[in-house]
């Protein structure tokens, strides 16, 4: 009996370092899928918060002017004329509503009647709805013209300009109804609605004071309103990951 053999050898086993690698590398593309996933929903999460706190930024600015609007012209009811700056975020209160005397920072009585009645009107606008929750902090701030003054032991125009400021903010904090006042209100941190500062001459509304009319602008009150703004933090967290999903 003859046998006969086979020219046919046996298939070999797949290289097992090959099937190694191609494990290796599928693994390592679900998991970029995965990441991806994630960065995606990420990014999608804090697009959506950006969007938000836009929306809030303009609803934060709208509300901003309907208060100096409603101001002006509760204010121009009762006979006070007051202005409003270019770029829509301060109430003006010229000297002479205030009466304050070259040197003098105390408010006299014949113009407390005035002064109550525009420290009324701000609570009224402002504690409309909910205003006060787009608010960050209102200035009130004393300027001066640039005429030196030598008073103040030696503070001169930035201890005239502020203390004018704390006069008025003083004279609202006792003469107003307990209910009314001012100081009662807080921001969205639990800190104070108000604070008061001085400028002395360093933000004329006037640059160029040649006469009486010039110096007569730039003695002032200015009432600033600030508005709550997205914390830098949420602008970066976006940017970072708009980045990231370009790499």
């Amino acid at each position: 009996m003859r046998w006969r053999k086979s020219h046919d050898a046996p298939m070999e086993d797949e290289d097992p370092y090959w099937k190694s690698f191609v494990d290796i590398m599928s693994a390592l593309l679900v998991l970029f899928i995965l990441a991806s996933v994630v960065l995606i929903l990420q990014l999608m999460e804090k697009s959506a918060d950006f969007d938000q706190q836009v929306e809030q930024l303009k609803k934060a600015e709208t509300v901003r002017q309907q208060i100096l609007d409603e101001a002006v012209e509760k204010l121009r009811q009762r006979g006070i004329k007051v202005e409003v700056s270019e770029n829509h975020t301060v109430l003006r209160i010229p000297n002479e509503l205030l009466g304050f005397d070259t040197g003098a920072f105390e408010i006299q009585p014949r113009y407390q009647q005035t002064a109550l009645e525009i420290g009324e009107v701000i609570n009224q606008v402002i504690s409309q709805d909910d205003r006060v929750n787009y608010l960050d902090t209102i200035f009130i701030e004393g300027h001066t013209d640039n005429r030196p003054f030598p008073g103040f032991m030696g503070k001169g125009n930035w201890g005239l300009s502020t203390f004018r400021a704390i006069s008025l903010w003083q004279f609202w904090s006792n003469e107003m109804p307990e209910a009314e006042r001012l100081n009662r209100l807080s921001n969205q941190d639990g800190e104070p609605l108000f604070s008061v500062s001085g400028y002395a001459e360093t933000r004329p509304v006037s640059k160029q004071q040649d006469g009486e009319e010039d110096y007569r602008l730039n003695r002032r009150i200015d009432i600033r309103f600030t508005i709550r703004r997205p914390q830098s933090a949420d602008y970066e967290a976006v940017k970072t990951l708009l980045g990231n999903s370009g790499q």
